[in-house]
């Protein structure tokens, strides 16, 4: 698991979990509907990654293992690369097309462009 490393990511997810709070953040919940798992490494993808569970069903950001099944979505991210995609210095489309590991597990989404743009589109909602 994780070392005891503070990420940046940290405070972009905790922003994200503060806004799940209110009204905006429960209409994007509402539409939604998916849970996705966010691995963030300090330096490289694999290595000391900490886990958060973005849970739009429930309207919850949490970190550790999902214990609900199998997330919706799996990322994988550089502490760096999420934070430039969470503040907009990289676009969504181009950290895809760099190959950001991505699991996918949703039986109400196969679709995963979708699972994907709604996850950008609640990461640019901060």
């Amino acid at each position: 698991m994780a070392n005891s490393t503070s990420l940046k990511s940290d405070a972009l997810l905790e922003q994200m979990k503060l806004h799940l709070a209110t009204d905006a953040g429960k209409q994007i919940t509402k539409k939604i509907g998916l849970v996705y798992q966010i691995n963030i490494a300090p330096k490289k993808i694999g290595f000391n990654e900490e886990t958060y569970i973005v849970d739009l069903k429930k309207g919850e950001v949490t970190k550790g293992p999902y214990e609900g099944g199998k997330p919706d979505a799996t990322f994988s991210f550089k502490d760096e690369d999420f934070v430039k995609v969470a503040t907009g210095k990289m676009n969504p489309q181009i950290a895809f097309m760099r190959c950001f590991p991505l699991s996918l597990h949703s039986k109400s989404s196969p679709c995963y462009n979708t699972i994907l743009f709604d996850f950008w589109f609640l990461m640019e909602v901060h």
